[in-house]
């Protein structure tokens, strides 16, 4: 499924299989989850996107070939491919171990062909095993939904409260693993929302509510996945002093303007941007450790543009996935 313009339908062609290069696999898809980044992209709300593009960077598959000069994989073997797909590893940042900043990265289903595919091609070095017990389906959003959750979740800090604003297929992650944790979660949903309520508190949230309610009590911290910039002053009014609010997406409506008061007795805002591969070790040893259960609503590969406008209009709860 290609993106040959920005804001325009995907469109069902053949390619040519992919070839493994240097350093490179090739993987035959299994599942590939749809992310709202993904969304972002085929909107046009991400500039200047590889066109024709293969979205989709939550790739689940096995092994097909192998290219010179890989080790540690073998064919059959099932690998997850993420949105990180390769870093210049000179820049200052790459220097200083974050390469998630990296001045001259490749990110998967935006500047490098995705998997809304049958077959996806990827760096070796940046692809992760996926542990057995997750199906291939399950495993999808682990790739992003799972990674950009963990990496909110650490930088959050140690949150008694936290707070999760948009409850989607991140936050649904992001959930099991603060309360396993120990931590309370605390659910902001589209306002008149009850389905996602119930969904959050199926998932262990100690509340439930619009992202126009105070919580109950002061939070410790707020992850803001839906990326609504008016959010960022309502999470600074739930969160007590010295507290955090951390701004997960890549992409968000502008930010209002909001008393100084707000932010005052050391509040934070902070943003995420992509990961590492530190992050992804971590995470998915973290997941051999806690059991996440997420929820999907798996498509044929044909139906991304109907997976995408269900993900655009909140239709279902959790992650939409793709099945070549």
């Amino acid at each position: 499924m290609v993106l040959e313009q920005a804001g325009m339908p995907l469109r069902l062609i053949d390619l040519p299989d992919p070839e493994a290069g240097p350093g490179e696999i090739v993987v035959k898809v299994l599942a590939c989850g749809v992310c709202r980044t993904d969304l972002h992209v085929v909107d046009g709300e991400l500039p200047d996107p590889k066109l024709p593009l293969v979205p989709g960077h939550e790739i689940v598959g096995t092994v097909e070939r192998i290219g010179p000069g890989v080790d540690g994989f073998a064919v059959g073997q099932r690998v997850g491919i993420p949105w990180l797909g390769r870093t210049c590893g000179h820049c200052r940042f790459c220097r200083m171990d974050r390469e998630n900043l990296c001045d001259d990265p490749g990110f998967t289903g935006y500047r490098i062909d995705g998997g809304y595919a049958e077959y996806a091609r990827a760096s070796a070095d940046y692809c992760f095993a996926i542990p057995d017990r997750y199906g291939d389906v399950e495993a999808a959003p682990l790739l992003c939904a799972g990674l950009i959750g963990y990496r909110s979740w650490r930088i959050a800090g140690d949150a008694g409260g936290l707070g999760l604003y948009g409850f989607g297929a991140a936050a649904h992650i992001v959930a099991q693993i603060a309360t396993a944790r120990g931590q309370r979660v605390f659910a902001f949903t589209r306002p008149g929302d009850g389905e996602a309520r119930a969904f959050a508190r199926r998932l262990g949230a100690a509340w439930a509510g619009g992202s126009d309610e105070a919580p109950p009590e002061p939070l410790d911290a707020a992850i803001l996945f839906a990326p609504v910039g008016a959010l960022v002053p309502a999470a600074l009014r739930s969160i007590s002093k010295g507290g955090r609010v951390v701004c997960a997406g890549i992409h968000m409506s502008d930010i209002p303007s909001f008393p100084y008061r707000l932010l005052w007795e050391e509040r934070e805002i902070v943003s995420v941007a992509n990961l590492t591969r530190a992050d992804g070790h971590a995470f998915f040893a973290l997941a051999q450790e806690v059991e996440i259960r997420t929820e999907t609503v798996a498509y044929p590969l044909a139906q991304a543009n109907a997976a995408l406008d269900d993900l655009r209009h909140g239709r279902f709860q959790g992650a939409a996935v793709l099945v070549p």
